[in-house]
């Protein structure tokens, strides 16, 4: 692995020419710097060291220059800390915290946030495996700037080969922000995005003492749904992000453990009685709890591990709907019917299954 010295060096050794574009680029915009507000772009970060780099260059490398960047090193056990203080040194806006003792995932970002310059107008995270398009906070500041209502300004981001984030039609691009949290619960239409992807207002993350409300995965959704009782939501139609995909990342293993099926029963219990009339909510609740049931009879069918039941019986319970075992039989029996209608397939998916359980790579005929 590299070391933090040659980690930068890229970056450090062609910034003269990425500060003349960046000059050049910002003489052909509406936003002078003067008018410029102040910034404040977070990185929550644990063992970061692969992409931490690209991830501080892509912020670096920004056209836009009214900005501080705060890091906030989580006890890594690697060069994360050696690679963030190495940056520091050569650019006076890159600040470097290190948590006293280790945190969840979560907390982190919590206290990332919580660490922006009282003066900041904006914030932007930026996950540590992500990276930002050179525009992004202009792009993005100038929006709110346009559109003072606008507590939330969301883009599209770039996912592999994919594009995410397209819930709204490309002529919408301020909704109000009960209106967006209604898409959410009652439509699928998925906006929000994941923090990498939106920015938020500072006046918002000072509001509470936890801008992320709960420590599940779907923290910063949630925090969408808090804060948009009284402000618009807003949308840059453009590509202003990357994702990058990797087995390591938090989204891996909540893809694993279907750890996103808990999600729209919690955000329908909790912000449902804000955002949906009382029949509503009675029918997206059931729909919420019929959906998770489907994913539980589903992951029966592929023997899913010892783990992944415990997971979910811990997810109903703290929900408030204890594992209801009468109805994960009876879905299991609806499955089971459907793929004996083509046994041939059936005993082709079990084969699979009962292989990715094993590692064996077992062959029953």
């Amino acid at each position: 692995m590299e070391d933090a010295n040659t980690v930068v060096s890229d970056y450090f050794a062609n910034r003269k020419t990425r500060v003349a574009n960046s000059a050049e680029l910002r003489a052909s915009q509406k936003l002078p710097v003067n008018n410029e507000p102040f910034v404040s772009v977070v990185t929550p970060v644990y063992n970061g060291e692969p992409y931490l780099g690209e991830c501080i260059e892509s912020v670096l490398a920004q056209d836009y220059t009214n900005w501080e960047y705060i890091i906030v090193n989580n006890c890594s056990t690697d060069c994360t800390l050696g690679i963030a203080n190495r940056y520091a040194s050569l650019d006076a806006r890159v600040r470097v915290l290190t948590n006293p003792t280790f945190v969840d995932a979560i907390r982190n970002h919590n206290i990332a946030v919580a660490s922006i310059s009282p003066g900041s107008k904006y914030c932007k995270v930026v996950s540590a495996d992500d990276c930002l398009m050179a525009c992004a906070l202009r792009k993005m500041v100038q929006f709110a700037m346009e559109h003072p209502t606008v507590g939330i300004v969301g883009s599209y981001q770039q996912s592999k080969d994919g594009i995410k984030w397209k819930g709204l039609a490309e002529d919408v691009t301020v909704v109000s922000g009960r209106e967006a949290c209604r898409m959410h619960l009652l439509n699928h239409v998925y906006v929000f995005g994941s923090p990498t992807s939106v920015l938020y207002r500072s006046d918002l993350i000072r509001r509470t003492a936890s801008f992320f409300p709960h420590l599940d995965p779907h923290a910063d959704t949630s925090a969408c749904f808090r804060c948009l009782r009284d402000c618009d939501f807003g949308f840059v139609h453009e590509v202003l992000s990357k994702e990058r995909v990797h087995d390591a990342q938090i989204s891996s293993r909540v893809r694993e453990m279907e750890a996103g099926t808990p999600e729209l029963l919690d955000l329908v219990d909790q912000y449902g009685p804000l955002y949906l009339t009382e029949d509503e909510l009675l029918k997206r609740r059931e729909e919420a709890v019929a959906a998770y049931y489907v994913m539980l009879g589903r992951a029966a069918l592929k023997m899913a591990a010892r783990e992944f039941w415990q997971f979910h019986k811990r997810k109903l319970a703290k929900l408030g709907y204890p594992l209801d075992w009468r109805r994960l039989i009876l879905e299991i029996g609806k499955k089971f019917a459907t793929e004996l209608r083509n046994p041939k397939a059936a005993f082709r998916k079990f084969e699979r299954a009962l292989d990715e359980r094993t590692g064996c790579g077992i062959k029953l005929v």
